[in-house]
């Protein structure tokens, strides 16, 4: 057994979309052909890139044709000051991005898809009516990021107070601008 360290990439370079020929994983294969999404592996993952405009309908048919039974979480990315990230070629880079991560209980499987959401247009269907879990991850996305989800059951804050002006995990939103009481905090402010 040798003592060297070999060094595995974080980031494979298989990128796939609609137009590939051979597409190493299926489901991300069936996403790119069917929503013409764009794909590639990250850290061992398969990550799937798709447009906004048809989230609820992928997160519809992860759920009805690939037995993804759980939306694990919904989360977002502000990449405010980060040109150079990778992308698969066809993807337009945006300032925010959308992260949905699925999970099949039957085929012991994830995938993440992401969607590119443009500051001009900070929103994308919701997948709520699809999988109720993902209810209080969009509120959170809305409160801390300002994206809106369409069709969203009750969008309104979460955790930031209701009359807080602005998102704090904005990029361009200021660090410790306003201390923030909370109720029953017996400190002096």
């Amino acid at each position: 057994m040798s003592d060297e360290v070999r060094e595995q990439p974080h980031d494979e370079t298989m990128t796939a979309d609609a137009g590939s020929a051979t597409i190493a994983d299926e489901v991300a294969a069936a996403l790119c052909e069917r929503f013409g999404a764009a794909s590639r592996v990250s850290c061992g993952q398969t990550v799937v890139y798709a447009p906004r405009e048809r989230a609820a309908e992928i997160a519809s048919y992860l759920r009805d044709h690939e037995q993804f039974t759980m939306c694990v979480d919904v989360t977002a990315v502000d990449h405010l000051g980060n040109p150079a990230r990778v992308l698969p070629e066809r993807v337009g880079a945006e300032r925010f991005e959308v992260v949905a991560n699925y999970l099949s209980h039957v085929r012991n499987r994830r995938i993440r898809v992401i969607h590119q959401v443009p500051e001009s247009e900070p929103n994308l269907p919701s997948i709520t009516p699809v999988y109720a879990g993902a209810n209080f991850a969009e509120r959170e996305v809305f409160d801390l990021f300002g994206i809106s989800f369409d069709g969203h059951p009750d969008l309104t804050r979460i955790l930031m107070p209701d009359d807080w002006d602005g998102h704090p995990l904005r990029k361009d939103f200021g660090p410790a601008r306003v201390p923030v009481t909370f109720k029953g905090d017996p400190s002096p402010r």
